[in-house]
């Protein structure tokens, strides 16, 4: 007897993480069903599309979540650096908060047995002490526009699910890397592999990240196991780094050198807080642990890639590039 696979509702499916996620259930079979902002939009083969416009509290979801088992919500406001917004916590909680929880009522009531949030880790905050590692029990400390948002919606959530019954999956995880990858991470790519010399040879800090195969693979897994239902977690790839180690991991997976030279951390955040690039000295030199222990022991994940295989699929891209 055929299994018969569940439907699957993914927004924010021109994104990064949401092509990746749709090749991967359409090669599982998965009857999914994907939303974008325009019908321009391009997104990777699935069962159906629909346009639906800007997210907020009176987007109309009906046609959209005709007959789904299981929304995956990936859209959103996303954290930026130097944000132009009058007032970026209320432009956030449009899209974040009052969006997603008009979607998850609205899934509720068509009888969706289960709604996967993509979070952020920093709903737990900016930075780790050396040594120490966040966890789902800690108590949230989020302390930008961005991230209080998800908080809410998480909050939201998980009322929602009280008063439903639907079920609810939140995951938070920290940088997603992989190819498509854009922003910091992708400069740091580019910037290795033209062999610019870097002054961040002496960074002892530790973070964690996570492959964008190895979240897609939780992602998937949370679609139909028991016992994700209701809970929170956070993944990564269970390898931290530094930003020293991290770019001579690149280095390796682009064939080239690394010049890195030990420029000490105190000096350069100095620099940067003149600059006024504290965000930007916090992410290089801070550290950002993340203990991924629950989603292992409860649902007995575990990273279908290492850091290093994930960097290829960067790095390969990267190689073809003409900068």
């Amino acid at each position: 007897m055929t299994e018969v696979k569940q439907r699957i509702l993914i927004t924010g499916a021109t994104g990064f993480i949401g092509k990746a996620l749709i090749t991967d259930l359409m090669l599982r079979d998965y009857h999914v069903v994907a939303t974008v902002r325009n019908e321009n939009s391009s997104v990777p083969e699935c069962r159906q599309v629909f346009a639906t416009g800007d997210i907020n509290e009176k987007t109309d979801w009906k046609e959209t979540l005709d007959g789904i088992d299981v929304v995956i919500h990936l859209a959103a406001r996303v954290h930026v650096m130097n944000d132009s917004a009058t007032d970026p916590l209320s432009e956030f909680r449009k899209v974040n908060v009052a969006g997603t929880l008009n979607l998850a009522e609205q899934a509720a009531n068509a009888g969706v047995k289960r709604f996967i949030f993509l979070s952020t880790i920093k709903v737990n905050g900016e930075r780790t002490q050396k040594g120490s590692k966040f966890r789902e029990t800690d108590p949230p400390a989020p302390n930008d526009p961005y991230a209080i948002s998800k908080w809410e919606a998480e909050q939201g959530l998980l009322a929602v699910a009280e008063k439903t019954g639907m079920e609810v999956v939140i995951i938070r995880p920290p940088l997603v890397y992989g190819p498509g990858v854009k922003a910091n991470f992708r400069s740091l790519v580019k910037w290795v592999k033209i062999g610019v010399p870097l002054p961040l040879g002496a960074v002892h800090n530790k973070r964690s990240f996570v492959a964008l195969d190895n979240l897609v693979n939780f992602i998937i897994l949370c679609i139909e196991h028991p016992r994700a239902a209701n809970e929170v977690f956070l993944i990564s790839d269970g390898e931290d780094v530094s930003t020293t180690e991290l770019l001579q991991k690149i280095a390796r997976a682009l064939g080239k050198r690394s010049f890195l030279l030990p420029v000490p951390v105190g000096l350069m955040t100095f620099i940067a807080g003149l600059m006024g690039k504290n965000d930007v000295a916090n992410r290089l030199f801070g550290s950002l642990q993340v203990d991924c222990s629950k989603a292992r022991e409860l649902l007995g994940w575990k990273p279908v890639v290492s850091m290093d295989d994930g960097l290829k699929g960067i790095t390969q891209r990267c190689k073809k590039d003409k900068t």
